[in-house]
C-alpha cells in the first residue's frame, strides 16, 4: 500500500490522481490533500477519501470548509503555504504528488524531499525556478523524483530502451496549440477564451494558455534538462498536432525510440505511482490504424517567441528562468482578466528579462528574490504600457 499526499487535488491533475487511487484502492491510499479555493470539490474528496490532513488558500476558506465537512471529521485543516507544507511532508505519507499550477510548488516540493518522500511531479515550475538546487537535494536525500508530465513521463520511459551514455538528445513534442496555423495578425486578436480551448488535452486555465503561447514547452525544455541531466543542446522540440507521439529519445547510433498512446493524463500519473509496474487501466487503446497521418514539424519561433525566450532563459543560467517564469505567471494573468492582449505575453516576459540582473541558482533565497523581483517589473511594464 503506498500512501500519497496530494498538492493540487482540484485540479485536472489532482483528480485524474484521484481517478487513479479510486480505481486501485487496494494499492493506493491519501493521507493528505490541498487544494486552492475550490471547496466544493475538496469537500467531496475528503468525503471519499478520508485524508487526515487538507489545506485551502486561506484561513477563511479553511473555516467555511470545517463548516460544511461532516461532524465526524477529525482531521486537521491548514491553509496557505504552510498548508501546503503540511500536506507535501505529512508523516504517513510516502509519495508526494506536486499537481498545483505555478510557482507556490517549490517551497512544498523541497519540504517534502527534505523529509524523505519520494516526488511524482506534475508541477514543472518547481524545476523551471531551481532545478540544481531541486535535482540536488533529490541526490542528498535518497528520493525518487518521477515525473508526471506526459512528455517527460514519455521521455522517461523511453530512456529505459538504451544506457544513458549512449543518449544523443531527447526531442519533446509539441501540440502547436489552438493557434498554430494562424497568422500573426489574427493572433493580435485571440480571446482569453480561445486560448482556453486546446485541441487534444484538458487542461488548466493558466496553463491552457502557456499551451497557446508555446511557453509551456519552453518551461517543460528547462524541466528536462535538469530532470534527465541533459546539455540544452540536447534538447529538441518538435511541433506534433495530432498528440499521439508523446516525446522521443534519439541515441548515438541513429535510433530514436517513441513512447506513443491516447492523450490521457491517467496514464503517465499511473506509471509515476507505480514505477518499475504498470497498470491495466482499461482505457481504450491507441489504434494505430485509425490514428491517419501523423505529422511533425519545425516550431516556428518567430510566430511563438515564447518558447525561445525559454531557450535563452536556460543558456543565460542562473536565476533567469525563474524571471521566465514569474513574468510569465504575471502576465498570463493579466490576459486572462482581459488586461493585456495575447502577443503582449511573450513581449512583457522579454522585457522583464532584460530588466532583471541574474543570481545563483544553488541559492533559494536569490532564487525566490529573482521571482519577486520579476513579478514587481513585469507588473510596472503592464501598467505602464
Amino acid at each position: 500500500m503506498k500512501i500519497i499526499s496530494l498538492l493540487g487535488s482540484t485540479g485536472s491533475i489532482g483528480r485524474n490522481v484521484l481517478a487513479v487511487v479510486r480505481q486501485f484502492p487496494d494499492r493506493y491510499k491519501v493521507a493528505a490533500l490541498a487544494a486552492g479555493t475550490n471547496i466544493a470539490e475538496l469537500k467531496r474528496q475528503v468525503v471519499e477519501f478520508e485524508p487526515r490532513c487538507i489545506s485551502v488558500a486561506s484561513e477563511e476558506l479553511a473555516s467555511k470548509l470545517r463548516a460544511e465537512l461532516p461532524v465526524g471529521f477529525s482531521g486537521r485543516i491548514f491553509w496557505g503555504l504552510e498548508g501546503n507544507r503540511a500536506v507535501a511532508t505529512a508523516e504517513e505519507s510516502d509519495m508526494t504528488v506536486s499537481a498545483v499550477v505555478g510557482s507556490v510548488g517549490l517551497l512544498p516540493t523541497l519540504d517534502a524531499i527534505a523529509a524523505g518522500k519520494d516526488i511524482g511531479l506534475a508541477n514543472k515550475e518547481t524545476l523551471v525556478m531551481a532545478g540544481a538546487l531541486v535535482m540536488d537535494a533529490v541526490r542528498r536525500h535518497n528520493v525518487r523524483l518521477l515525473p508526471i508530465d506526459s512528455e517527460h513521463s514519455a521521455i522517461f520511459q523511453a530512456l529505459e530502451a538504451g544506457r544513458r551514455q549512449d543518449l544523443s538528445r531527447i526531442i519533446l513534442t509539441a501540440s502547436g496549440g489552438p493557434f498554430r496555423d494562424w497568422p500573426r495578425e489574427k493572433l493580435a486578436r485571440v480571446t482569453p477564451e480561445q486560448a482556453l480551448a486546446h485541441p487534444n488535452w484538458d487542461m488548466g486555465r493558466k496553463i491552457s494558455i502557456d499551451s497557446a503561447t508555446l511557453m509551456n514547452k519552453g518551461l517543460e525544455v528547462i524541466e528536462a534538462r535538469w530532470l534527465f541531466d541533459v546539455a540544452p543542446e540536447q534538447i529538441g522540440v518538435v511541433v506534433h498536432p495530432q498528440s499521439i507521439v508523446h516525446s522521443l529519445v534519439e541515441f548515438i547510433d541513429g535510433s530514436v525510440v517513441a513512447q506513443l498512446g491516447i492523450p490521457d493524463m491517467r496514464i503517465p500519473i499511473a506509471y509515476a505511482l507505480s514505477y518499475p509496474e504498470r497498470l491495466g487501466l482499461g482505457l481504450s487503446r491507441l489504434s494505430l490504424s485509425q490514428c491517419g497521418n501523423l505529422s511533425f514539424e519545425k516550431p516556428d519561433y518567430e510566430h511563438f517567441p515564447a518558447l525561445q525566450l525559454a531557450f535563452d532563459a536556460l543558456e543565460q543560467g542562473g536565476v533567469k528562468p525563474t524571471v521566465l517564469n514569474a513574468a510569465n505567471e504575471v502576465a498570463v494573468k493579466c490576459f486572462l482578466e482581459g488586461r493585456i492582449a495575447f502577443l503582449d505575453i511573450a513581449a512583457i516576459v522579454a522585457s522583464t528579462m532584460a530588466q532583471t540582473g541574474n543570481g545563483s541558482a544553488l541559492d533559494l533565497q536569490e532564487i525566490l528574490h529573482a521571482d519577486e523581483q520579476a513579478r514587481k517589473i513585469a507588473a510596472r511594464i503592464i501598467e505602464t504600457n
